[in-house]
């Protein structure tokens, strides 16, 4: 598939094999989208064009208020746009968040069956399905404990499992490992990968974090500032395995951070 965003394209490489999205019409597509909060206020995104195919891991980069949870938002459906058309494939989306915000009256295992209640999964039906969503994150032996008991790196595992309990064939991540000290972090950089090429999800993933966003997507889109546009995306491609300390990523993390600084300092008076 190939998509056209943004003012610039760089690395056009074809993703690594086992990592290619499927073919087909886009999980998601965003036409001219723009937004502005109030009528005299800001505009926080303007003319974003944007098409993830079914399967595709896509990050999102920009400095801090540039409108990535705003564009996760809009997607979705949380808000709408001002201006444009978004159209998500199938149910729509689930979203994510930094925080895991789980009840903590609750235990691990009827955090993720409150998700399948909602979506009408029979009472009978929802233990087995939430163990098996809660072993898929591997957590099959924290079922019954509650929120306090559990480690940050645990409850956002829980908050993975109820997401994905929604059962939407798109995964919205806002920043959800951004709290998490470095090596959890990359822990779950390794879970989600695995999660994700056994669900076949789109995932859009929010972060800050350079190599993060290299290590884990096919594609990294950059966001300038003030209003929010798509100006340069990455197809990336890491001979070998990918982790965070591999070449290949530590290589095309400096230069996509290159380009991060300039569109901060081009923003910045």
């Amino acid at each position: 598939m190939t998509t056209t965003v943004g003012a610039a394209q760089d690395a056009a490489a074809t993703a690594p094999a086992g990592r290619g999205a499927s073919p087909g019409p886009a999980a998601v597509r965003l036409a001219g989208v723009s937004k502005r909060f109030g009528q005299a206020g800001p505009t926080i995104l303007e003319g974003i064009d944007l098409a993830i195919a079914p399967g595709e891991f896509v990050c999102l980069l920009g400095a801090s208020g540039c409108g990535k949870s705003t564009l996760l938002n809009l997607i979705a459906g949380l808000e709408a746009p001002t201006s444009g058309t978004i159209t998500v494939a199938g149910p729509g989306a689930a979203l994510m968040f930094q925080e895991p915000a789980l009840f903590p009256w609750l235990t691990a295992r009827a955090n993720v069956e409150l998700a399948l209640r909602l979506r009408g999964v029979p009472r009978a039906e929802r233990r087995d399905r939430a163990n098996a969503l809660l072993d898929l994150v591997r957590l099959s032996g924290a079922g019954d404990k509650r929120v306090h008991e559990l480690s940050g790196g645990m409850r956002q595992r829980v908050a993975m499992a109820r997401s994905l309990a929604q059962d939407r064939p798109v995964l919205l991540m806002d920043e959800p490992f951004a709290a998490l000290d470095a090596i959890t972090r990359d822990l779950l950089h390794d879970e989600l990968d695995r999660i994700w090429a056994e669900t076949h999800r789109t995932v859009v993933f929010v972060t800050h974090n350079v190599r993060e966003a290299v290590r884990l997507g096919q594609r990294v889109l950059l966001m300038s500032s003030r209003p929010g546009r798509i100006v340069r995306e990455w197809h990336v491609q890491v001979s070998g395995e990918r982790r965070i300390e591999a070449p290949d990523v530590s290589r095309l993390s400096v230069e996509i951070t290159d380009h991060l600084r300039q569109e901060i300092r081009r923003h910045a008076h």
